[in-house]
């Protein structure tokens, strides 16, 4: 019985994390397609790119988070960049499907290195179903709200990306502002929902041989309700074809992946995270897939010159 009861337990517990604390979606191929943590991503490449991606976390346990993102990015002209982002996210009884659109301008700062600032528009539909959960705690205000049905909130969001053929410094910030206190779960009149989520990063590519690539990256992730996280990832790319990385998410996991160039237009890619909490007594981890298509004119230049962010 109590192996029964300490997944439910913990599996609670966390979901009540995700519902006050990470918010916005997380994914540990974050560095293969930055269009979810910043905005101005978008149409940084000569050429644009379409990807989809499922992510299923904590599989063992029933009714597990799981997420996807289709996205679409493109350049429009020299200066312009067009993004799109649709996703759905499921975690315990909450659900959240989004719509968001991203507009960047890029400034040329050298012959090679630029700036992007984007701004992004969206919307959300939350639903809510209290009949999936036994309540315990009565008296709980969080619980005695109506089930939440389609309830559709504006969002606004905005970054800066800084880039050169081999590196990048990166400052976006998906959600700047959500209007969520008349539509969504409070615990109190003076509660807020809604918490921006910060998200800083860099990138470097080392060439280590004719056929070997490194290329480090850093992913800092901060908001004003949960302690600070960092991801640390280490990927090698072999024959412009296969990457292989290895990452570290701070109090949460590590993390294997691959990605594989099947065409020039083409390319896949996997990630497994083991889970380094107590959860990973009870849990198999967390998968993710991920298939991309990269398109325009300029698409022959990844012959030549690999795609590394």
């Amino acid at each position: 019985m109590m192996k029964k009861i300490i997944p439910i337990i913990l599996f609670t517990a966390l979901s009540a994390l995700t519902l006050n604390a990470q918010q916005e979606l997380q994914l540990s191929q974050y560095m293969f397609n930055q269009l979810l943590t910043n905005p101005a991503y978008s149409g940084t490449h000569s050429y644009g790119s379409a990807s989809i991606i499922h992510r299923s976390q904590w599989v063992s346990f029933d009714n597990a988070p799981t997420s996807q993102v289709a996205s679409l990015e493109t350049p429009i002209g020299e200066k312009i960049g067009l993004g799109l982002l649709v996703t759905n996210d499921s975690h315990g009884i909450i659900k959240e499907l989004s719509f968001m659109g991203n507009v960047g301008y890029k400034f040329n700062l050298t012959s090679t290195t630029k700036l992007s600032l984007a701004v992004r528009l969206g919307v959300s539909s939350y639903s809510a179903d209290f009949g999936e959960i036994d309540v315990w705690d009565t008296d709980d205000p969080i619980y005695s709200s109506s089930n939440i049905s389609g309830a559709f909130i504006p969002k606004f969001g905005a970054g800066a990306y800084l880039y050169d053929e081999k590196w990048y410094v990166s400052l976006g910030i998906p959600t700047i502002t959500a209007p969520t206190d008349d539509k969504l779960i409070l615990t109190s009149t003076n509660a807020k929902y809604f918490e921006q989520h910060y998200y800083a990063g860099a990138g470097y590519v080392f060439k280590l041989s004719p056929l070997i690539d490194l290329r480090p990256s850093v992913l800092l992730k901060y908001q004003n309700a949960a302690p600070a996280e960092v991801d640390l990832n280490a990927n090698f790319l072999i024959n412009k074809k296969l990457w292989l990385g290895l990452g570290y998410r701070t109090g949460d996991a590590l993390i294997g992946m691959v990605e594989y160039n099947i065409s020039t237009r083409l390319r896949g890619g996997y990630a497994y995270d083991f889970t380094t909490t107590d959860i990973g007594n009870y849990s198999n981890g967390s998968h993710e897939i991920m298939i991309a298509f990269d398109f325009g004119e300029d698409i022959l230049v990844k012959k030549t010159s690999p795609r590394y962010f």
